[in-house]
């Protein structure tokens, strides 16, 4: 996972913090990206002079760039909402962020969330010898193993939405991963609509009794835990149900995060109807082709987490900023985007807010296939290679067109 550079080595398959810091670290060293960073400078606008290139915060002294790579992601400030008689409680109250050197030896934990948070506070409190775990969720989420074939075989999905197929994985999975849980397989809900959590051990834990996981709605908090109403399965969120309390001594807001604004570009890349999501390759606005928001506009999708597509993007960028010929012009970035949004016009999500990765390759596949001059650059776009031989045909052509006196916006 997330090894988008090609010196960045894993031991396994899904690396722990020290692994993933160690080669950070490298990486850091290895290029000097101490002397081309400023930290705590907050960037408020990224706007283009008249020859195209981009000034930050208005301010020339940042220096001048040909593009601009958004990489805030999608997970920003901590959400913690306050709940009803919250004060009450007599226990400890942490968000699933806050969990560095905290224990809960002995303890009776509340977990509040039901998504991927609330997954790996479960595994903390298992791993840290908890008392007893319930995890109270509003909605059911799909849960797939941990394990690599399986989630190949379900990005597989090259259409990137439910379609009438999607039965047969979904029945699988209740099968033989859910077995005796599949009263928490979502029932309304599609497996390609939304983000499943992937995760091995959490069945594990309910079937050991380590962890209970509660279906429904927070009412308030009391003294001694949590007042909820748990509903049946196929009940919605709000609908009735059981009032119980379920008691506790630390409870751990596993309620995600804000998700970073990306207000510093210009306006027009948030016009309707080519907002994000809805641009370029999911992540080129259509009025900018020089900037990449890299997984800052991703909503939902199946198998996409680190891994090679992120490098893919950046060379892609780097493939629009060195060659013109090679550049997309916005309307055929726009023409893109409804072809892609009329494929896809009966998804039950939106055509962007929702992908497998076989539909991300196809993106990719395509982008380079359907222009010529894009040909030369597909073994460094999508492994990282060869990038001298499609510079030196670059510098040819721009040869050819200054002998022919043709003007070319270009990018050193």
């Amino acid at each position: 996972m997330y090894r988008f550079h090609p010196s960045v080595k894993w031991t396994a398959g899904y690396p722990d913090r020290q692994q993933i810091v160690s080669q950070i670290t490298q990486v850091w060293k290895r290029y000097g990206l101490q002397d081309r960073t400023r930290f705590n400078t907050r960037v408020n606008s990224a706007r283009q002079d008249k020859s195209g290139r981009w000034i930050i915060n208005n301010d020339p002294s940042f220096g001048y760039f040909d593009g601009v790579l958004a990489a805030v992601g999608t997970c920003g400030d901590p959400k913690m909402p306050h709940m009803p008689n919250q004060e009450a409680f007599k226990g400890e109250i942490f968000h699933s962020s806050k969990l560095d050197g905290k224990t809960a030896e002995g303890k009776k934990v509340i977990i509040i969330g039901g998504g991927a948070s609330a997954v790996e506070a479960l595994e903390f409190v298992v791993h840290t010898d908890a008392a007893s775990t319930s995890v109270l969720a509003r909605s059911d989420k799909w849960v797939i193993p941990r394990n690599a074939f399986v989630d190949v075989l379900l990005a597989l999905n090259i259409f990137g939405q439910e379609t009438t197929f999607s039965c047969i994985p979904e029945n699988v999975l209740r099968f033989f991963f859910y077995r005796d849980l599949k009263d928490l397989a979502p029932v309304n809900e599609g497996l390609f609509t939304e983000t499943p959590m992937v995760n091995s051990s959490i069945f594990h834990q309910i079937r050991n009794h380590k962890a209970e996981w509660l279906r429904g709605d927070i009412v308030s908090f009391t003294e001694n835990g949590v007042k909820f109403r748990k509903r049946a399965r196929g009940v919605p969120k709000g609908g009735p149900g059981k009032e119980i309390e379920v008691k506790g001594d630390m409870v751990i807001m596993a309620t995600g995060y804000q998700r970073p604004s990306l207000s510093f570009l210009p306006e027009e890349v948030f016009e309707e109807p080519y907002q994000p999501p809805n641009w370029y390759l999911q992540t080129f606005p259509p009025e900018h082709e020089s900037v990449c928001a890299s997984n800052c506009t991703y909503v939902n999708a199946i198998d996409t987490v680190g891994n090679y597509h992120i490098g893919i993007y950046t060379r892609l960028l780097l493939m629009f900023l060195v060659d013109p010929l090679a550049r997309p012009q916005e309307y055929w970035m726009k023409r893109w985007i409804d072809m892609t949004a009329f494929l896809k016009s009966k998804a039950p999500t939106g055509a962007f807010d929702f992908f497998t990765y076989s539909e991300l390759i196809y993106w990719f596949v395509f982008c380079i296939a359907i222009n010529p001059f894009r040909w030369k650059w597909a073994p460094f776009v999508f492994f990282g290679v060869g990038e001298a031989l499609p510079k030196d045909i670059v510098r040819r052509e721009d040869r050819i067109r200054n002998g022919l006196g043709m003007k070319t916006k270009h990018h050193e």
